[in-house]
């Protein structure tokens, strides 16, 4: 009787698709994404993981402030990114299928800790190591936490948090973005937020339909259209700022020596002025 060969499951290691493959195998293709990859190679420094696992970093990392959310949920509520029907999926999902128009929808959350250029969209969450280069043309999540090069566009649903010193080429946007007091970003593109809390400096558009804050240690230079903002003492903004657009407030400024200001229509503030620290 011939003794059938032994296979063993593997992952390509472009796009994280798991397989069955005959362990004596050389080399093979992806039934997933279709590009030839040894079974036998060590894993490449992308890594997707289910929200089922429980990140292995220090309670202090920034990955770890995502483990919160994914510990006790049953079940979430994902959007369709064609059709934006929502539907429940459980928390083990790595991906599902619309019930309105069949479209795929991945769950998956990214490791990024080496070179990356595929394109993301995903209702999970991606993290972009110190290490990692992520150059893809669009990235869509629902959370990120960017350490180190983002060459490309970011839309995420949640919050983008950014410890990184560089520049990012691309564009931002999120309901929230935190900067961190190591960061010394500058934006090439619009940023485009809700709510915006800076505590290292940036150079940057911003766009805000919430909240510009500048935090005793932060420092920004560039152009601010917003709602309001506030500089807490020890804190610096130098640029244009323009509050209060229509159907919004005027801007919240702690006391300091009133700079040059003109009025525009619609309520609408324009301020020019050399750096201005909070007092």
């Amino acid at each position: 009787m011939t003794k059938t060969p032994a296979k063993a499951n593997v992952e390509c290691p472009h796009c994280g698709f798991k397989q069955m493959e005959y362990a004596a195998a050389k080399s093979t293709i992806c039934r997933q994404c279709g590009r030839s990859f040894s079974p036998n190679a060590p894993k490449a420094g992308l890594k997707l993981v289910t929200r089922s696992e429980a990140p292995s970093s220090d309670a202090s990392s920034p990955l770890r402030r995502f483990e919160g959310m994914w510990k006790g949920r049953g079940t979430r509520l994902v959007a369709c990114f064609e059709c934006k029907r929502k539907h429940e999926v459980s928390d083990a999902a790595t991906s599902t299928n619309c019930p309105g128009c069949s479209a795929h929808i991945d769950l998956r959350d990214y490791k990024i800790a080496t070179s990356f250029s595929r394109s993301i969209r995903t209702r999970g969450d991606v993290f972009l190591t110190n290490k990692g280069d992520l150059s893809s043309t669009s990235v869509v999540c629902q959370s990120a936490v960017i350490e180190g090069k983002l060459r490309g566009n970011l839309q995420c649903e949640e919050t983008i948090t950014i410890d990184f010193v560089g520049k990012i080429p691309g564009r931002l946007g999120a309901k929230h973005i935190a900067l961190e007091r190591r960061s010394d970003v500058q934006c090439f593109r619009r940023v485009t937020v809700h709510t915006i809390d800076i505590k290292g400096r940036m150079s940057a558009e911003i766009v805000a339909t919430g909240a510009v804050t500048i935090h005793k240690t932060g420092i920004l230079e560039g152009s601010v259209t917003a709602k309001s903002i506030a500089i807490e003492k020890g804190g610096l903004f130098s640029g244009q700022l323009a509050i209060g657009q229509a159907g919004l407030t005027q801007g919240e400024l702690l006391p300091t020596e009133a700079p040059a200001a003109a009025c525009e229509a619609e309520g609408n503030v324009s301020i020019t002025a050399d750096p201005l620290p909070a007092t």
